[in-house]
């Protein structure tokens, strides 16, 4: 199994509720773990992590969630050297002041019973997310 292309249980577009089925239900809330994702192409990220995260934010910005049909709300977390990186339109930055991990979950677990969609390699992370009933996928579902 290759962490970078499943997708586990998303039902994006599918209709269910919470996935923008248009039935004025709220947006799917999509987090994506910045440092897993901007991790997972050896680019030179590590070179200047903070402008990294600033790439793949307006990369979400640009471009949402391929394939995608209704309405998402995109959360970035960032962690370490990048907690500086500013929100834009159409993508909210969060700067964990810890485990940018424990942050994923604890935005998971705020949104209650919404449609939940974690972008993360991380297979810890994954568990421990999918244990809260969100969906998971990997990377190359918001890279370009």
């Amino acid at each position: 199994m290759d962490d970078n292309d499943d997708t586990v249980g998303t039902g994006i577009g599918d209709g269910e509720p919470g996935h923008g089925d248009g039935d004025g239900d709220r947006a799917l809330l999509v987090i994506v773990d910045g440092a897993n994702v901007v991790g997972s192409v050896p680019d030179g990220w590590w070179r200047d992590r903070h402008g990294a995260a600033e790439r793949l934010r307006d990369r979400l910005a640009a471009h949402g969630l391929p394939g995608s049909t209704g309405p998402v709300e995109i959360v970035l977390v960032v962690e370490g050297a990048a907690r500086g990186v500013e929100p834009v339109p159409g993508v909210r930055v969060e700067a964990a002041s810890g485990s940018g991990d424990d942050r994923i979950v604890e935005l998971v677990a705020e949104a209650g019973a919404r449609g939940r969609l974690v972008v993360t390699a991380d297979r810890e992370l994954r568990r421990r997310v999918a244990e809260l009933g969100a969906d998971v996928t990997g990377p190359r579902a918001v890279r370009g």
